[in-house]
């Protein structure tokens, strides 16, 4: 499976943009969402509307978190940020599933809505695509371009 992702691809800087807005945007709805629920309960079922979407504190704090490690990952580089994206985008889509079995109980722990659901969906699946696009290896080890394999000219 390794074999095929991709090594050096040539969008690679816009992929890497994208990792940082979607990390700058956990964190910013992350600190928001803390500032709105800090009366409130730690891990209340109902959430407090920010950005549209419902969170609770236990929420607020695990975005931010992993806001920030994906922010430090894409600031690193190294390959570092496709495992930090790959890992905490599937951590995001498990957490995402999570609530949406959850949304209507009481084990909904991490007060979210369906607007939270949705978006948590789109960042994890961002995070996996982004980490999918960025990886980089010395070209002596990047192969030949497919074009090129295939005996055409670009």
């Amino acid at each position: 499976m390794a074999s095929h992702i991709p090594v050096n691809h040539p969008l690679r800087a816009i992929y890497r943009i994208v990792g940082f807005v979607v990390g700058a945007y956990l964190v910013v709805f992350g600190v928001l969402g803390a500032i709105q629920t800090a009366g409130e309960p730690f891990a209340n079922e109902t959430g407090i509307r920010v950005l549209g979407q419902e969170t609770n504190m236990l929420s607020s704090l695990i975005h931010i978190a992993v806001g920030a490690l994906v922010l430090i990952g894409t600031a690193i580089g190294k390959n570092l940020d496709v495992a930090i994206d790959k890992y905490l985008g599937w951590a995001i889509l498990v957490m995402g599933s999570y609530a949406l079995a959850t949304i209507r109980t009481d084990a909904n722990f991490f007060g979210y809505s369906i607007s939270t659901v949705v978006v948590t969906y789109l960042a994890g699946l961002l995070l996996i695509t982004v980490s999918l696009y960025s990886k980089v290896v010395p070209e002596s080890r990047a192969g030949a371009p497919r074009q090129v394999r295939e005996g055409r000219t670009a």
